[in-house]
Formats: C-alpha cells, structure tokens, sequence
C-alpha cells in the first residue's frame, strides 16, 4: 500500500479520534495580495484550523476546558500558483489558578513562512518525515506551544514536547524553507528550539516555572506572590551574565511586558527597586514601560 495512503489513514484513526490539546484559532489574512482567491485561502484557514485543534499532539486526554487557548495568525504578503509568503503570529496563554485571568505565554511573529499548498490537500503530521513545510511550521509551533504551557506548570516540564519540535525542525531542514537553519538568522526556528533545550538557558525555563507558580497564588497572599514573581524576574540577571540580548529574554518580554507593569502597579507594595533596575538592563526595549511601575 503506498506509504502516503497508510500515513494518512494512521493520521485518521489516530489524529482525530484520540485526545486534542489545543484550542487554537487560525486565521488567514489576505489583505496584502491583489486579487486572491478567497476559496482557496477559506480552505486553508478550515484544514490548518482542524489539523492543530483535532490532532493528538501528546496522547494525554483533556477536557474541553483543560486545552490550551491558542492562536495562529498568517499574513499572507504574496502567491504564485501553489506557492505562498508571508508572516505567522503565535500566541498561546494559559488560566491562572482559582481565577479567570489568563495569563499569556508565547507571542512571536514567524517571518519567514513560506509554504506550498493546494486546495484540499491532505495535512499530514509525522515527526520523522518531511510532508510539507505547511504541515512543519504549524505542528513545530503546536509543540512550542505544549512546551512552554507544561514549563509553566512544572520545572522542566516541557522537556518532551521540546525534544518532538527539536525533532521537527531537525527534519525539516531537508526542505530547504528558510527559517530552519543557522544561516537564517539568530532569531528563528533554529535558535527558538536549540535555545530552549540548552543547558545555557536552563534559567529562562525556571522563570517560567517559578513566575506563574507566583501568579497562581495571587488569590491566596497577593503580596507573597507578588515577591515569588519580583525573585523570579530576577533570574534574567544571571541569564544577562552568560548571555546578554538573549533571544529567549527577547520571547519573554515579548509576551509579559505588560503583565508585569499590571501586576506591581497595584496592590499591596514590595520593594522592586532591584526588579526595575533589572528590567530595565535586561529589557531595554521596554523602559518606557518600566517607567509606569509604581511603588
């Protein structure tokens, strides 16, 4: 039998009738294109839409309001023919406990996605194998996205979603896509994964552990969370020694800049004169917004 008709019927059985785990809205923008063909970009937006949200990424069963709230945003700058250009906004974010503030986790902005795709093509995932760099890109982000939730909840608790993205972009590389490789640029796929496994940047991981472990208990001692949250800030410190501008550090502001204004510009006072002094050396693109933290 050939080995497309097998993997697609493995994907069948296994992708839609096993566990999901995200809860991802997908959207395609076509604004920038003269005179696309709509059809074909609400196809896109429909299959990619049940690929990430009806494929089983970890085998764990969850309820419908255990899955990780997710999005995926493509831009799309030009096409010819089957072959498409543009851009993919990440974001996922995640409850935080006895509470329905969501905090958000990862938001980046993909700038070299460049994919082909025809209408109605089957999307196909499989670690091990090359289908499409549609299909690599998305399942890749999907992993990221479990990665940096379990991490959130639990130190080094991502280490097996990170090991299938690494993985991904591993044989991915064969396709030739840019994004994937060292020459690509320092801010890209390559850097994103081999960063996030590296022992180099062990400490950017407990951030995200012990940060949100501080968050989770603001309904609990809010001035005691405010602290384990100031202390695990404080970590970039150490990470700027070993490695200043750090692409992770860039990640991390990325998505909680404005949490953290909101959450020591209120409530019970702490001393954050070490914090900002931190911030503002770890993250000088966002003094301005340090500048609002009051205390």
């Amino acid at each position: 039998m050939n080995n497309k008709i097998v993997t697609l019927f493995v994907f069948l059985i296994f992708g839609f009738s096993q566990a999901q785990q995200l809860n991802c809205t997908v959207t395609i923008n076509t604004d920038r294109l003269t005179n696309p063909n709509q059809q074909v970009f609400k196809t896109l937006q429909t299959a990619l839409s049940e690929f990430v949200n009806k494929t089983d990424w970890t085998g764990v069963a969850l309820k419908q309001n255990e899955r990780i709230n997710c999005s995926m945003y493509v831009t799309l700058a030009s096409n010819n023919s089957d072959q498409f250009t543009g851009t993919i906004q990440v974001q996922s974010s995640r409850v935080i406990y006895n509470s329905t503030y969501s905090s958000p986790i990862f938001n980046y902005n993909d700038k070299d996605f460049n994919f082909r795709y025809t209408e109605n093509e089957p999307l196909l995932f499989n670690p091990s194998v090359f289908e499409s760099n549609l299909v690599s890109v998305v399942s890749f982000y999907s992993y990221i996205i479990l990665g940096m939730d379990a991490d959130s909840f639990l130190s080094g608790g991502g280490n097996t979603y990170f090991e299938t993205a690494q993985s991904i972009a591993s044989v991915a590389q064969q396709g030739g896509f840019k994004g994937w490789g060292q020459a690509d640029g320092l801010q890209n796929r390559y850097f994103l994964i081999n960063d996030m496994i590296s022992p180099t940047y062990s400490d950017f991981r407990q951030v995200m552990f012990l940060y949100h472990t501080g968050l989770d208990f603001m309904g609990t001692d809010l001035k005691q969370s405010k602290e384990k949250v100031k202390n695990s800030l404080l970590l970039f410190n150490k990470l700027y020694s070993v490695k200043p501008n750090a692409f992770l550090t860039r990640i991390f502001f990325d998505a909680k800049s404005d949490e953290i204004v909101s959450v020591f510009s209120g409530g019970p006072n702490v001393q954050i004169s070490d914090l900002t002094d931190v911030l503002n050396k770890v993250s000088p693109l966002n003094n301005t917004k340090w500048t609002q933290i009051k205390f």
